[in-house]
Formats: C-alpha cells, structure tokens, sequence
C-alpha cells in the first residue's frame, strides 16, 4: 500500500470528487466527478457473485471500488481483493474501504490485467470466485474519450476480451465461479472466449423494459463444469414510466440477489 503523503498525491490528480451512496447507503464511494462514474452496473454484477461467508473473491479492473465494496456489503465475511492498473485510482479505492466498515477490509492491488502481480494468489491458493466489468467497446470499433482513465475504463486496450475471460478463469479454484457483465450485442465474442476449462454458463439477461432488447448481460461459468448453458429468465429493470421495477429495486436498494 502506498505511503500516505504519496496515496494524497495520487488521489489529488483524480481532480474534485463525490460522496456518492451504493445499495440505499449501505455503501458509501468518492469518485472522481470527471472520468469514470459507477452507475447500475456493478451493483447488478456485484448481486450475481454466488459469494458465501469466508470464501476469497477477486474482482479484475476494479476501479474505485464499487462493485467490490457492493459484494463486501451483501455478504458479511467474505474476503473480496481488487486489481486496477491506474495508481490513483487504487489509492481510492483503498480510501473507499477504509472508509466503510466491513470486515475483512477489501483489499485493492496495482496491476494490470494483461500481466497480473505474479504474487496475486500469494499464499493462499486460487479464488473461490473472480468477477470484472470489462470494457465494453472494441478498440477498431469506438473512438476513445479524451480522458484517459474514462477511455481505459470503456474502450478496450492491450487485453481485449479474450485475454480478461483468460485470466479470470485462471484465478479461479476448481469448481469456483466467474461472473462478468457486458453487452449483449458482444455476448457471441464472450461465449467464444471461455474455452473447455469452463461449464455451466448461464446467461442472465438485463431488459431495460418488457418487451424490449437487452442491452446488457451477465454471464457466469463454473471452471471444471460440464454442464449445459442456461438461458435465464433474466430481470427487467424498468416499468413503462421509467421507474425501476420491484426487482431491480430489490437489487440495486436491498440485499437481493441475482441467482444463475
């Protein structure tokens, strides 16, 4: 972990921040008010991780912390790590787990998804589960913003897809689960990155309203299984008015969750 004189000089260059609330409150996150802003997302993909008391979780591109500390509030005890490549960023994320009160203290390490620490697993041994929200968008197919940490957490740079399905499936334990969301319109490429090492897909797909398209998806594999994919019933996000559903209030405000 950084010294503290050199994690304030870090956070500084993240520019102004906000004191923002995940999960009715329960959650309480600083993020920058330009660049990268947690929306619905990683409360959904936090809601999906089949995580139990105990068990060590590690979540890929982990940002300032939201999904993780979403995860560390549902489930009472269970031992969640972070990876992110931008310094300051991982110094907010830490500042994010100090500043709420779960035990164990998520933790955040410096590092790149495309060469991980070699230390990550250290003495413990794999993960009982891995999870990430990728980038969305294809480096050949969208023009990057011009903030860099907004453009490194949208457009996908030396690890594409392949390479974060790749190494989720690596931190994992025999048996052990990993989840991610994307875009349903890339949900042929994600299918196509899991290779034999993994089973029983299920495909939870995030309607916006009855009736229309999914935009967005969760997938989560077993590594190990040889189970068929599953299509799951999925869950509607909003009523015709706009308002969120019962369901997705359920997740995004209360300990509800997202079962494969």
């Amino acid at each position: 972990m950084a010294e503290p004189d050199s994690a304030n000089g870090e956070l500084a260059s993240l520019g102004p921040l906000t004191e923002d609330r995940l999960l009715d409150g329960r959650v309480h996150l600083a993020q920058p008010v330009k660049g990268y802003r947690a929306a619905i997302d990683p409360v959904l993909l936090a809601a999906f991780v089949p995580a139990r008391a105990g068990e060590r979780v590690l979540e890929l591109g982990a940002g300032a912390g939201a999904a993780s500390l979403c995860l560390a509030a549902r489930v009472p005890g269970v031992r969640v790590e972070g990876l992110e490549q931008d310094a300051a960023t991982v110094a907010l994320a830490r500042a994010n787990a100090s500043r709420n009160a779960f035990q164990p203290v998520p933790l955040f390490h410096l590092g790149d998804v495309a060469r991980p620490p070699e230390n990550l697993l250290g003495d413990h041994g794999l993960f009982d589960h891995a999870f990430a929200n990728p980038p969305f968008l294809e480096a050949t197919a969208a023009t990057a913003p011009a903030d860099a940490r907004r453009a490194a957490a949208h457009v996908e740079g030396a690890a594409g897809l392949g390479l974060w399905v790749a190494s989720l499936v690596r931190s994992v334990r025999h048996r052990g689960t990993i989840s991610l969301i994307h875009r349903a319109d890339r949900l042929d490429g994600l299918l196509a990155a899991f290779d034999m090492q993994v089973g029983g897909i299920v495909i939870l797909p995030l309607w916006p309203k009855a009736g229309r398209p999914a935009k967005r998806v969760l997938v989560q594999a077993v590594k190990g299984s040889r189970a068929a994919l599953t299509l799951s019933a999925g869950l509607v996000l909003h009523e015709a008015d706009g308002a969120y559903t019962a369901g997705a209030e359920a997740i995004l405000r209360g300990a509800g969750r997202l079962s494969a």
